[in-house]
C-alpha cells in the first residue's frame, strides 16, 4: 500500500470511532466523549508515526506464517512426530522396570561380574554409616 493509501485508512478508522464514540457519549456523557476523542485520535497517530504501516507488516507477515502453517502438509507431519515424541519421552514413566544399559553381547559363563555388586555394597555401607539409608 502507498502512502495516500495508509492516510485513507487512518482517516476512516478515526471517522468510524468517532460516530461510534458520538452515538455513545450521548447516553454516556462527557467522560465517555473524551475518552472516546481520545482513541479516535489514535489511528491519524499511528498513520503519522508510520506505526500504522508497521502493523500492517506485523498483521500480514502473521497471516502469511498461519496459512502457510495451515496448509503446509510437512507442518502437519511435523506436528503429528512432535506429538508422539512428547507422548512417548512422558508416558514412559507408567512402563515397568528401571532403564539398563545394553551391550549387545552376553557375558560368558563362567566370567566373574564387572564388580559393581561389591561397589553398590560399599557404597550402601557408607551411606548407612553416615545415617543415610
Amino acid at each position: 500500500m502507498d502512502n495516500a493509501a495508509w492516510g485513507a485508512l487512518a482517516l476512516a478508522l478515526t471517522t468510524l470511532i468517532g460516530v461510534v464514540t458520538w452515538s455513545r457519549a450521548r447516553t454516556r456523557g462527557p467522560r465517555t466523549l473524551v475518552r472516546g476523542a481520545g482513541v479516535a485520535l489514535l489511528p491519524i497517530a499511528a498513520y503519522l508515526t508510520h506505526t500504522l504501516r508497521l502493523i500492517g507488516r506485523i498483521s500480514s507477515a502473521i497471516a502469511d506464517w498461519a496459512t502457510g502453517f495451515v496448509f503446509s502438509p510437512v507442518v502437519w507431519v511435523g506436528i503429528v512426530v512432535g506429538a508422539v515424541g512428547g507422548l512417548m519421552i512422558f508416558g514412559a514413566r507408567w512402563l515397568p522396570g528401571q532403564a539398563k544399559a545394553v551391550t549387545g553381547a552376553q557375558e560368558p559363563k563362567g566370567v566373574a561380574a564387572t564388580g559393581s555388586s561389591s561397589e553398590d555394597d560399599e557404597l550402601t555401607a557408607l551411606l548407612r554409616k553416615h545415617g543415610i539409608s
